[in-house]
């Protein structure tokens, strides 16, 4: 049966009038169609008809069945996430002068406890021993890392459970000791002390380099999105490891800017009953896509007419080259064609309103939002489709202290699923 090379795509004809676009990025295949779209699994394990006609029934078999979820290491339920430091977003304010810079890693954060993987909720990335092999018996905070433009292919092989061979693609880039109670210059050095010693076949430390100010910070990040990169990182001189979110270290992603032609209207629902609920838009690539976010009430009120132009901005392109999260800025009247990428600006993340936070997440055709609002000992949160009055669920605490906890916890696990705070309704 023919198949994808790596980095090859094939147009398929289906039901519809333009065809859909199958591709194999690093082993991990993909279709444009909503039937591979839509599917509530992994990249990695998605399956639709195209595939299945393009490579054969036995080939996909093999495919599907032999990537798999990562296994908790406890009971379900009972995993319980490492104690990690994460970021807060850079608000453009803070002067990175003498910080430590780095580049971000679109890999997949890994937590070394000194036996084994974890990932950032607890869960055990199925290592061979040969690649943790000459690893310390102390807790390494860091990235399992194949390369820029290669994360799904290293989630794809991380997430087996065979212990594949395909992890000799994958290197451990260390950033952090956590278990080296000082300051961060020498926990870093304590990393390329042992690094140097012992020369793990697989592991090695991440590079970091004094930040000369903000036009240095600028012209990095300019580099290392040229080079396909995510971003840069900035972690605070002299800084101890602080569980949890810190304003000790900082990431630095650009949102870009896009254009795309209103094809339709999306009626609202709920709050928004008899209004625009999200613009249906195209990209000159063809490409359609839901905008649900980012309008005013007035806007949604009297929205972009079908056939406009509008500027939307979203933070990267998924594999099948939708743009993930975007925000709609406003209508364009000075160009005449539809661009794809058209300028990039750093984007300061929303402050919190009081009384409580609104998240959005916008991917396709997934519009949600998520809401949460903490009362004393109570956390309530309200949840659905933008535009619909969604469901509600409070969950009470033995003390506030509790709740605060809990809230915080839910609104990390939001966040990292993509979700975006907006300003909260009143």
């Amino acid at each position: 049966m023919p198949d994808l090379q790596d980095g090859e795509t094939l147009e398929m004809q289906g039901s519809g009038s333009k065809p859909y676009v199958l591709k194999n990025v690093g082993g991990v295949y993909s279709c444009t169609c909503p039937a591979w779209r839509n599917q509530s699994l992994g990249i990695e394990r998605r399956r639709c008809k195209h595939l299945r006609k393009l490579r054969g029934d036995a080939a996909e078999e093999a495919r599907i069945g032999s990537a798999v979820p990562p296994a908790p290491r406890e009971a379900a339920g009972e995993a319980k996430a490492p104690p990690l430091l994460l970021a807060e977003t850079w608000n453009g304010v803070t002067d990175p002068r003498g910080w430590w810079l780095s580049e971000k890693l679109d890999g997949v954060r890994a937590y070394w406890d000194g036996k084994q993987f974890l990932s950032r909720l607890g869960n055990l990335y199925h290592a061979p021993d040969w690649f943790t092999a000459g690893l310390p018996d102390v807790p390494l905070d860091g990235e399992l890392w194949l390369g820029r433009k290669q994360f799904q292919r290293a989630v794809s092989i991380v997430r087996r459970q065979d212990k594949s061979q395909l992890w000799k693609e994958i290197r451990f880039l260390i950033f952090d000791a956590p278990s080296v109670d000082k300051e961060f210059e020498q926990r870093l050095r304590f990393v390329q002390d042992f690094i140097k010693k012992h020369g793990p076949t697989y592991a090695g430390t991440h590079a970091h380099t004094p930040c000369k100010g903000i036009d240095h910070l600028k012209e990095e990040l300019a580099k290392v999105e040229a080079l396909g990169g995510e971003g840069l990182m900035l972690r605070q001189p002299q800084s101890r490891y602080a569980v949890g979110r810190s304003m000790t270290l900082l990431k630095v992603k650009r949102f870009q800017d896009a254009d795309a032609r209103v094809v339709g209207h999306e009626a609202g629902k709920g709050r928004h009953k008899g209004r625009l609920g999200a613009l249906l838009v195209e990209m000159a690539n063809g490409i359609r896509f839901a905008v649900g976010t980012g309008f005013s009430d007035s806007e949604r009120g009297q929205p972009p007419a079908v056939g406009s132009l509008i500027t939307f901005r979203y933070q990267e392109l998924s594999d099948a080259g939708v743009p993930r999260f975007p925000s709609y800025v406003g209508i364009r009247t000075e160009v005449q064609a539809v661009t794809i990428v058209k300028k990039k600006e750093i984007v300061v993340a929303a402050t919190p309103v009081s009384g409580g936070r609104r998240f959005e997440f916008s991917e396709g055709k997934s519009n949600k939002f998520w809401e949460i609002v903490v009362n004393k000992t109570d956390v309530t949160v309200q949840f659905g489709r933008i535009g619909s009055e969604g469901q509600t669920k409070t969950k009470s605490f033995p003390n506030e202290a509790a709740a605060a906890e809990h809230a915080k916890k839910l609104i990390e696990e939001k966040t990292d699923k993509g979700y975006v705070e907006v300003k909260r309704p009143q």
